[in-house]
């Protein structure tokens, strides 16, 4: 069974400067939501981190959520979590497949997101996943956005000249890298 095997586990990454996440839980499965956000406030915390929780009515509007926070506010990650149990209809495949992709797209776009959104066959799945003393998926998530901030401060500030730049943008660049230009 998948649960007794062992797998390795990043280091926690270490900040200068404290990070701020915020946690996206949909408790359709409340024991199960809040077994998650425990497992993901653990892991913030012992990072030296601080954040909040919202709660959002399903797993399909938990990426909205994340999206308006990232508009609206100033935090440098985010933990999605909840719980989707297959039932009898193909909804269980809509509400999968949509949040991850939704998630994924915003984590291509610069987003520091760790997805906890468990996609389970059973309650005793969830159980096992969402256990801060067995699986701990909440706080894998937790510990997935706080790789992704450090990736991001680490190479945030960084600048190669990649792509297309504008001239005066392109003049101003060759100033800073080499000195000033001649004629």
């Amino acid at each position: 069974m998948a649960g007794h095997e062992t797998h390795y586990t990043l280091p926690r990454p270490e900040f200068d400067k404290p990070v701020k996440l915020l946690i996206v839980v949909a408790p359709y499965y409340k024991d199960i939501a809040d077994n998650l956000v425990a497992g993901a406030r653990a892991e913030i915390e012992a990072a030296g981190g601080s954040c909040e929780v919202i709660e959002v009515p399903g797993a399909l509007e938990v990426p909205t959520a994340i999206a308006i926070a990232d508009r609206s506010s100033n935090f440098d990650g985010y933990v999605a979590l909840g719980c989707v149990i297959r039932g009898e209809t193909t909804h269980y495949d809509t509400v999968c497949n949509d949040s991850s992709r939704a998630i994924q797209l915003m984590g291509l776009q610069g987003l520091c997101i760790g997805n906890g959104i468990l996609t389970v066959e059973n309650r005793k799945q969830a159980e096992v996943r969402a256990d801060l003393a067995d699986q701990n998926k909440g706080g894998g998530a937790a510990a997935a956005a706080l790789h992704l901030i450090a990736l991001t401060r680490k190479w945030g500030a960084q600048s190669k000249g990649v792509g297309f730049k504008a001239p005066s943008e392109a003049i101003k660049l060759a100033d800073r890298d080499n000195g000033p230009t001649t004629a």
